[in-house]
């Protein structure tokens, strides 16, 4: 997540399969050690899949397969992705996608610092296997997007949310539809995402759900994309409750204080409340809905929120994680120059310079107010068809900071709403320790992970892989 110009946050390889109907070529990649694949689609023009297929790099773990490469989701669009098979019961294992945020970051900062199946030591040239990896209960696919992130290039045509919901959507179609990914169709499949994954989440599903309907209806063909679960930590959901919250997170973060002056508080207690502050904005913008004049007003309420009030309500702390300064010490950058290295490059398949935050796509859709706009209906509906939710975040987060997620949270219209509101957070223990504050409510969860800041699973890897585990079990959360 990055508000306006001071905050960022938060899968091509050759990928692909040998199909029936696949124009194949196949061969040891550059390594000696991976196979190149290329799959061309029959459904779709101007799309295919290629990937390098065990290429030796971070998920070391003996029997256990991974892909990574580039699907071509339309004319000079190459959108990367990297596939890990669950090291345990990969063949029933649910499928679960996992997105960054920014907009404009990529998903290897989830694979590399957060879930994946390896970390990348200090010297910058070796990696270790991450216990805590996710897929050792799920296998898992990280997709950078939109164009132009990581290592994905191209023409970058997602200027909204819900434009990028459409490439996202296709790239599975090509990757369902080859021999490779195939038998994952019809798996459990768990949308996974952090911080802008607030707008991604709501937006991608409801679009998934819609596909589906004019698939069912003979409308569309196409491969179902049926989500059984959805996790969002430390999402970005409502812009004018969430700017809010930094006035009151800023006054008292629970467990840590007040974490600015007087006088800065005083600040942001003006620029949000004032007139033509930015309460005032941001309602002006959900008042403006899809009319053409609203790009420019929800663009302005959000870099007006983000330097009046967001800025000055983190101080000079980590916007991640306010227990560290500016200069965000944790978790750590080592990865980056790793996946720069022409010889990983090479084996993985990789095709661009990776960049871990690009602001083009960034400013395309901060022109058109995206990151200003409100997602709760979407996910108040979501909840209301009984979808497994889990809201969660990390309590030491600023930017997306939990008493926001929550209030978020306790905003939604849905059925669950009065429960929820008159339900209490209570302790939830991995071997004796406590580890979060959850409310359940039938499918829906939230939770604040103590101690852990805005990637959570980087800070409180155990605790955030018990979580996972519990959620795509379809359990509510409870200790263990």
């Amino acid at each position: 997540m990055r508000l306006t110009s001071f905050i960022r946050s938060t899968v091509t390889l050759v990928v692909g399969v040998v199909l029936t109907n696949a124009a194949a070529s196949v061969g040891a990649g550059a390594s000696g050690q991976g196979i190149s694949v290329h799959f061309t689609s029959t459904k779709f023009e101007d799309t295919n899949l290629r990937y390098v297929m065990n290429s030796g790099i971070c998920e070391t773990t003996p029997g256990v397969t991974q892909y990574s490469g580039y699907i071509t989701v339309g004319k000079n669009m190459s959108m990367w992705f990297w596939f890990f098979e669950a090291r345990n019961s990969p063949e029933t294992a649910p499928f679960t996608l996992w997105l960054n945020g920014g907009p404009g970051c990529s998903s290897m900062i989830g694979l590399f610092q957060e879930n994946g199946p390896c970390y990348v030591n200090p010297d910058g040239n070796t990696t270790r296997l991450n216990p805590h990896s996710w897929n050792n209960v799920s296998n898992m696919i990280y997709i950078d997007q939109p164009m132009g992130v990581g290592f994905s290039y191209g023409t970058d045509a997602a200027n909204t949310t819900w434009v990028a919901a459409t490439f996202v959507w296709k790239a599975f179609q090509v990757l369902f539809e080859s021999q490779a990914f195939s038998s994952y169709s019809s798996r459990e499949f768990v949308f996974a995402t952090e911080s802008y994954g607030g707008h991604y989440g709501p937006a991608f599903v409801t679009y998934f759900d819609e596909q589906n309907a004019k698939i069912g209806s003979g409308a569309i063909e196409g491969e179902l994309l049926i989500v059984n679960a959805l996790l969002i930590n430390n999402g970005w959901y409502d812009p004018l409750i969430q700017s809010e919250a930094y006035y009151t997170f800023a006054k008292d973060a629970p467990g840590y204080g007040q974490l600015v002056s007087n006088a800065a508080l005083a600040n942001v207690s003006q620029a949000l409340w004032s007139k033509g502050g930015c309460v005032d904005q941001e309602k002006s913008c959900y008042a403006a809905g899809n009319s053409s004049s609203s790009d420019a007003v929800c663009s302005n309420a959000y870099q007006y929120c983000g330097q009046f009030v967001a800025t000055p309500a983190t101080g000079d702390r980590d916007p991640y994680d306010l227990r560290q300064n500016s200069s965000e010490l944790f978790p750590p950058e080592y990865y980056a120059n790793y996946l720069n290295r022409t010889d990983v490059m090479s084996k993985i398949g990789a095709e661009a310079e990776y960049q871990e935050c690009a602001d083009d796509p960034f400013t395309l859709m901060l022109n058109t107010g995206d990151q200003g706009r409100t997602l709760l209906p979407q996910l108040s509906a979501l909840a209301d068809s009984k979808l497994k939710i889990l809201m969660w975040a990390g309590d030491t987060d600023i930017i997306c900071n939990w008493v926001g997620g929550y209030a978020a949270a306790l905003a939604m219209t849905w059925y669950g709403k009065d429960k929820l509101n008159g339900a209490p957070l209570s302790n939830m223990t991995l071997n004796g320790t406590p580890i979060a504050s959850v409310v359940n409510v039938d499918n829906f969860s939230y939770a604040r992970v103590y101690g852990a800041g805005h990637e959570v699973a980087a800070f409180r890897p155990a605790a955030a892989l018990e979580i996972f585990s519990q959620i795509i079990r379809g359990e509510q959360l409870h200790s263990a």
